[in-house]
């Protein structure tokens, strides 16, 4: 079944490309060029006025969409431009001993936003990390766990999937059982979960946990819609707080003229550009009137996948390390390969307008909902040819 129609746009724009890399850069959908042209159209018409609709519609329909995905009330997802703004927000606002630097718990498989950040305060002092390395996998969730359970940490930061291996943790509830509004604060980096696993967010960590995602990828929302999910009782008052948090029932202290929501807008900074809230919305309905749950596109991806890995079996690809097999639990919306040559594939594929990326010795292949089983032939065909 394909589904490039949703996708005409983009396709059309560079026909002769092999887009297979979704999970960078995931192709806008035509819906997406609807929304962003609605923002503009606002804009004119509305001037001033533009952002009495964006906090009243626009808003609480992407809040809307955002907590259906998970399974959370509305009123704890917040948004911001990139997922970056909020880490350093959950740094300043998460609690600490008065005796020194905020200590974190995380990976050594982090994406760069959070690694050169956590590395950059340590070197300040500001912060002791304690890295856990994401190698070897199969034991990585149980070591992570026993050292989250120590209970040396003010703030935990770990993906649901790791951006270079594509591999799923297990074992997130288990974590948010540690969190505490006192600490430590348990915060889930779901780039690459939201809307590429079904239900990313267990219901048993719906509570306790920081939950971290955006539109860039599956949400095929493009740039500058990141969001936060903020449970509640967590960080009442955050130091580093823009105008737009002024917004809504407000309280503050005795002494205090500074007074904040006790939703997720208490973690709200201040003017954005709304324009990636549109097109979230846009590309959300366009998945609901063409029935299109996150589980149907999964199901699409993993059957593409599948035939990809049997079509590879007789190429130079077959020799790598596949580092995420297909198993039949939830799985990355790409494929990771590890060798000596993935840069060489990278560039040889490049080459040939077949677009995949790679992170050290892995090539990483994305597939989507843009995607059909003559994509897949056509890479195959191609990586017969790899050295």
């Amino acid at each position: 079944m394909s589904f490039k129609q949703l996708f005409s746009r983009s396709l059309s724009a560079a026909p002769e490309r092999l887009h297979m890399a979704a999970h960078s850069h995931h192709l806008w959908p035509d819906a997406s060029f609807e929304g962003h042209q609605q923002a503009w159209l606002d804009a004119a018409a509305l001037a001033d006025r533009k952002w009495d609709k964006v906090m009243d519609e626009v808003w609480p329909q992407a809040q809307a969409a955002v907590a259906s995905e998970l399974g959370v009330p509305p009123d704890r997802i917040v948004f911001s431009s990139n997922t970056h703004d909020f880490l350093i927000r959950l740094f300043a606002a998460a609690p600490r001993r008065a005796d020194g630097p905020l200590r974190i718990l995380t990976s050594d498989g982090e994406f760069h936003s959070a690694r050169r950040q956590f590395a950059r305060w340590e070197e300040q002092g500001q912060a002791h990390v304690t890295r856990i390395a994401a190698e070897p996998f199969d034991s990585f969730s149980d070591r992570f766990l026993e050292a989250a359970q120590a209970g040396e940490q003010d703030l935990i930061l770990v993906s649901q999937v790791l951006f270079a291996s594509g591999r799923v943790l297990d074992g997130i509830a288990k974590l948010s059982a540690l969190a505490e509004p006192g600490g430590p604060w348990v915060v889930i980096d779901g780039y690459h979960a939201f809307m590429a696993l079904d239900r990313s967010l267990p219901a048993e960590a719906r509570d306790p946990v920081f939950y971290l995602g955006g539109g860039y990828k599956y949400a095929m929302a493009g740039e500058g819609m990141a969001f936060l999910h903020c449970p509640a009782g967590f960080g009442p008052r955050p130091p580093l707080t823009g105008w737009f948090a002024e917004f809504g029932d407000l309280t503050a202290p005795p002494g205090s003229s500074v007074g904040y929501t006790a939703d997720a807008m208490r973690f709200m900074g201040a003017t954005f550009d709304p324009s990636a809230l549109y097109r979230f919305n846009a590309v959300h309905q366009m998945l609901r009137q063409e029935g299109l749950t996150t589980a149907a596109i999964g199901a699409h991806v993993a059957g593409l996948q599948q035939r990809l890995l049997d079509g590879l079996s007789g190429s130079a690809l077959a020799t790598a390390e596949l580092l995420n097999p297909l198993d039949g639990g939830p799985h990355a919306r790409f494929l990771a390969f590890r060798s000596p040559r993935a840069a060489a594939w990278n560039g040889w594929l490049m080459q040939r307008d077949c677009v995949t990326d790679v992170r050290g010795d892995v090539l990483r292949i994305g597939l989507g909902l843009y995607h059909d089983e003559a994509d897949i032939d056509a890479l195959v065909s191609l990586a017969s040819d790899l050295g």
